[in-house]
């Protein structure tokens, strides 16, 4: 596991722990590039960002998840597998009593589907063209609905 220490930007970031985010690839996926870029953004924008690598068991996502306290789980797919990876991480994260964990999905994701993951619990789905400022905005959002864990 990589990971990117955040530079506290401004008093309120110092006053404020970072948000803690793990990028995760899961499956067969091999395509890193985007999860990479993102898992940049987050940095440059004061959040601490672990990555998980490729190829990555839901187990093995969510014990980097518990293990490293994070705010939030991303996980990336691309490989059309997101229907059934998806529900087995929400379900182990309650397994391990970690569903406090917002879980948001990235990638390549049919409307149908955005709309199922968030019946079943992802906080937000966010598809391929998303921006950068986007994407920390959502996460910023995530965590202040959700609470402090």
């Amino acid at each position: 596991m990589s990971k990117a220490k955040a530079k506290p930007k401004g008093k309120a970031a110092a006053a404020q722990p970072p948000i803690r985010v793990l990028l995760a690839k899961v499956g067969l996926d091999g395509h890193d590039r985007g999860v990479k870029v993102v898992a940049r953004c987050l940095r440059d924008a004061g959040m601490d960002v672990v990555y998980s690598g490729l190829h990555r068991t839901p187990a093995e996502v969510v014990e980097a998840a518990v293990q490293e306290d994070v705010d939030v789980l991303g996980v990336s797919l691309l490989s059309g597998a997101h229907m059934t990876i998806i529900p087995e991480i929400l379900k182990l994260l309650a397994k391990q009593k970690a569903d406090d964990i917002a879980v948001v999905a990235g990638g390549v994701i049919p409307d149908d589907d955005v709309k199922e993951l968030k019946r079943r619990g992802v906080a937000e789905v966010l598809l391929q063209d998303s921006t950068p400022d986007a994407i920390v905005s959502t996460l910023r959002r995530v965590v202040a609905a959700r609470g402090p864990r």
